[in-house]
């Protein structure tokens, strides 16, 4: 498996600083993924949803950890380049 593209928009909710989305092999796309800025620094959260009851599951999630860091390395990859080349403009601008 491979990915292929990942799109990342930043954005400012609390502890959530960006929203991406990945294609797998050119045939399969993930979106909804959230790049969370934690305790322990960054990290990347799957989809999920909210139950009754207030808890959240997972609607996608990799089964195994390699899977797992590989996309979160993409995610993050991207999101960091995102706000790098953003910084960047803003500093042209000025």
């Amino acid at each position: 498996m491979e990915i292929t593209r990942v799109t990342v928009r930043e954005i400012d909710m609390n502890m959530v600083k960006g929203i991406a989305s990945i294609i797998l092999d050119d045939c399969f796309v993930v979106h909804d993924l959230r790049v969370v800025d934690g305790d322990r620094g960054y990290f990347v959260a799957m989809p999920s949803r909210k139950l009754p009851n207030g808890d959240f599951k997972d609607i996608a999630h990799p089964l195994n950890s390699e899977t797992r860091e590989m996309i979160q390395e993409a995610v993050l990859r991207a999101f960091f380049k995102m706000k790098k080349e953003k910084e960047e403009k803003v500093g042209e601008e000025e």
